[in-house]
């Protein structure tokens, strides 16, 4: 068994006994991608909201290095809108180098949520289309499969912390087997505006 570096992240990682279903159609999707849907215009604000967990990665497929969850987790966080003052550190782990089989990361960030719902100042803000693939497998999509089960699980305990809207997810894991473009995550979550991003990270 080997380690596997999606991208040009160095992220260690293991894929043990796996078998790629490649589908040409699949393939031909990836290799010519769909422009995404333009975000919803206008201006909203939204209050940041501090939230907290414990994020202990269960995959069968894939296993990960402390070192590559985190920054793979730090990733999609600020890329859901997370306040890049953010901490992920290493929860779980049981070894200092290579894939870990108790893998997980402890999560401390804000988040912002509709002005409202919560006290605290408001920060101008506005609804931005996110794709957790892109950029993170230039578009390969056996990487991608690769990360199956990490993006349901992304789905299912991460997204929730976040506003989100139009979401469009797919995730089809098989134990040890890699399904090429079975996997998707895309939704509308709220980001601050440029400036307003800049000073909350400098503070």
């Amino acid at each position: 068994m080997g380690f596997k570096n999606p991208g040009e992240r160095g992220v260690p990682r293991q894929v043990a006994g796996l078998t790629a279903v490649a589908v040409l159609a699949c393939a031909s999707v990836w290799a010519n991608p769909q422009p995404e849907p333009a975000a919803a215009s206008g201006r909203e604000s939204a209050v940041w909201a501090p939230k907290e967990l414990n994020f202990a990665y269960q995959g069968f497929t894939t296993r990960y290095s402390c070192d590559g969850l985190q920054e793979r987790m730090r990733d999609v966080l600020l890329k859901l809108g997370a306040r890049p003052d953010l901490r992920v550190r290493g929860y779980g782990c049981t070894r200092l180098v290579g894939p870990d089989p108790f893998a997980g990361v402890s999560i401390k960030m804000n988040v912002l949520q509709p002005a409202g719902k919560q006290g605290g100042p408001a920060v101008p803000v506005h609804w931005q289309r996110v794709d957790l693939l892109t950029g993170l497998y230039e578009h390969d999509p056996v990487d991608a499969a690769a990360d199956c089960e990490l993006i349901g699980q992304i789905k299912q305990k991460i997204l929730p912390l976040f506003a989100t809207r139009n979401v469009d997810y797919r995730s089809t894991c098989e134990t040890h087997h890699l399904v090429p473009g079975g996997t998707r995550l895309k939704a509308e979550v709220l980001v601050a505006d440029e400036r307003t991003a800049a000073d909350s990270a400098a503070r």
